[in-house]
C-alpha cells in the first residue's frame, strides 16, 4: 500500500516566532527521524499575504485570539504569522527537507482563513494535495507537524471525509490547546480509519 508523510506548517513563526505553539521545538528531532522510514514525504506551507483578515491587527479594538463573525462562521484572530516571504515564514532550519517531495501552501487568500492541507475553511478552494495523492495512488496518510488542534486536525478530518486511512503520529505534534486536542482525540477514534500512534 502506497503512503506518504505530511508534514504540517513546521515553519518558524510556530515555534520560535510570533505565534509559537507550546512546546513545539520539541517534535523537531523525532520528526527527522520518522522522515526516514517514508518514501515519500510531503509538507504545507502557511502562506498568508500581509492583509490577512485573520491578522487581529486588521481589526481595530480586537486582541489576538479573540473571535469574530464573518460570513455566518466563526473565526479566531491570530497574531500576524507566516507572512508570505518573511522569515517567520520560512521551515523551521532544524527541519530535515532534503527528501520532501512537494510543498503545498495554504492560507494564500486574504478573506478566508485556511486551517486544512487540502481544503480552505469554506471548502471553496483545493490546494491539489487530494489529486497529487490519487494521482500517486496514495491510500495511506500519516501526519505531523504543528498544531495539533487546528491545522493538523482539521487536515486529517478533511483526509478521513476523502477516504484516506489516516494515522497520527502524537509524540510529532503539539498542540495550542491541550484540552481541546483531548476532546479532538475522542472525536478522530470514532472513525474507523484513523490511528493514533503514540
Amino acid at each position: 500500500m502506497n503512503r506518504v508523510l505530511i508534514l504540517i506548517d513546521i515553519q518558524n513563526d510556530f515555534i520560535t516566532g510570533t505565534l509559537p505553539v507550546p512546546d513545539g521545538k520539541a517534535i523537531i528531532a523525532p520528526v527527522n527521524r520518522l522522515i526516514l522510514q517514508f518514501d515519500h514525504v510531503i509538507a504545507t506551507q502557511d502562506w498568508h499575504p500581509e492583509n490577512h483578515f485573520s491578522f487581529f491587527t486588521h481589526h481595530k479594538g480586537k486582541k489576538a485570539f479573540e473571535s469574530i463573525t464573518k460570513d455566518s462562521y466563526e473565526q479566531t484572530l491570530w497574531p500576524p504569522h507566516c507572512v508570505q516571504g518573511s522569515e517567520g515564514a520560512n521551515f523551521f532550519p532544524e527541519l530535515q527537507m532534503n527528501t520532501i517531495a512537494a510543498i503545498f501552501r495554504k492560507g494564500t487568500n486574504p478573506d478566508i482563513d485556511s486551517y486544512s492541507a487540502f481544503f480552505d475553511n469554506q471548502q471553496l478552494k483545493s490546494t491539489g494535495l487530494d489529486g497529487y495523492l490519487k494521482g500517486l495512488s496514495i491510500e495511506e496518510l500519516h501526519f505531523v507537524g504543528l498544531a495539533a488542534d487546528y491545522c493538523v486536525y482539521f487536515s486529517m478530518m478533511d483526509a478521513l471525509s476523502l477516504g484516506y486511512k489516516v494515522f497520527l503520529h502524537e509524540h510529532c505534534t503539539r498542540a495550542i490547546n491541550k484540552e481541546s486536542f483531548e476532546q479532538q482525540k475522542r472525536e478522530l477514534h470514532t472513525y474507523p480509519n484513523f490511528t493514533l500512534l503514540p
